[in-house]
């Protein structure tokens, strides 16, 4: 997968995204400074959302409309979006100073118009929301761009992901990136099942990652350490400026250390390999050997007391051990003598 200049596969770093979503709090200026936190924050792409009230939910009283069981209960859908929604007027400048800062920049459309705004904007990829993942109209248009498209499943049963997978590859798309995401806000960390990141990979064959609505660099490491190629996290200049998202994104300090904890992980996991670094190498000096353990004269047998396996790595491999006791020497030794097999003879 090739996003801007970057490339995502099994052997690439992380591609780590900053979500900008509302955080902006219905301030360009707000928006373009955290633009420019994000890349000092170590992020290698700034991500929107582009809908509008009218293009993403009805305006309707209903009891459908208004929001129960989250952070943001009682306020009616048209309401929440009309407050966190990203002016599609800024979209143009937004891109621009993500360019001049460095960093890629795309967005999650709502709807074929977005889609289209993104695309005059030439966008390198798409993301399909995680509450997106049903509307196999959208994908198939987003799919039909022949971007990569990053799909999120944080309320995907597995016939969700097929019929998803499926819109993708219908429109000649097999381009396509699953992030494990948990759709609660701010997520439980014991709902994580950062496992997950991994399944996803093997059972369809994809680059797999991770979309965290949990707090804290916890998860995010651990989706590292299972494979994850992707790690999005709602990014916000300062908490206090407010905003729907505002509670369950980080800011810029938490961010830079979450990059950190990810880079440091990347470097931990390293690969498979049973060959030796020189450092390792060097540290073999401290393992067992076997030692001439008191002075010892020419045909006296080696013994459990004369003939030990001790540190350090100098003489014979321990695996002779048994097969020289009884044996007798071939010389004088003194104490302190690294063995060798031919100081000892039947």
């Amino acid at each position: 997968m090739q996003i801007g200049d970057f490339t995502i596969d099994k052997n690439s770093s992380v591609f780590i995204i900053a979500e900008l979503s509302a955080n902006h709090n219905r301030s360009l200026e707000n928006a373009l400074a955290t633009i420019k936190a994000a890349k000092r924050a170590g992020a290698d792409c700034i991500k929107l959302q582009t809908y509008t009230a009218d293009t993403i939910t009805l305006d309707s009283d209903k009891e459908d409309f208004v929001i129960k069981g989250t952070i943001w209960d009682g306020k009616k859908l048209h309401s929440l979006y009309q407050e966190a929604y990203t002016p599609w007027e800024w979209h143009e400048e937004i891109y621009r100073v993500a360019k001049e800062e460095g960093l890629i920049c795309f967005s999650s459309p709502f709807d074929k118009t977005a889609v289209d705004l993104l695309e005059d904007l030439h966008s390198p990829a798409y993301k399909i929301a995680s509450f997106e993942i049903t509307d196999i109209p959208l994908i198939e248009y987003v799919a039909s761009k022949g971007k990569p498209v990053i799909i999120s499943t944080g309320i995907a049963r597995e016939e969700d992901i097929e019929l998803a997978l499926d819109a993708c590859h219908r429109m000649g798309n097999f381009d396509v990136a699953l992030l494990k995401c948990t759709s609660s806000y701010p997520a439980p960390i014991e709902e994580a099942n950062m496992c997950m990141v991994r399944d996803l990979a093997e059972r369809y064959n994809v680059i797999s990652g991770l979309s965290d609505h949990t707090m804290g660099s916890t998860v995010p490491v651990v989706a590292t350490v299972f494979g994850a190629k992707i790690i999005e996290k709602h990014f916000i200049i300062d908490r206090a400026i407010g905003g729907p998202d505002a509670s369950f994104s980080m800011n810029e300090e938490e961010f830079t250390a979450m990059v950190k904890a990810v880079r440091e992980a990347e470097k931990a996991v390293g690969v498979i390999d049973y060959n030796l670094t020189e450092k390792q190498a060097k540290g073999r000096d401290f393992s067992r050997s076997l030692y001439i353990a008191e002075d010892i004269q020419k045909g006296e047998v080696f013994t459990e007391t004369n003939l030990r396996s001790v540190r350090p790595g100098f003489g014979l491999h321990p695996r002779y051990y048994h097969q020289l006791l009884g044996k007798k020497a071939t010389n004088d030794f003194e104490k302190g003598t690294p063995m060798q097999l031919d100081f000892a003879e039947n």
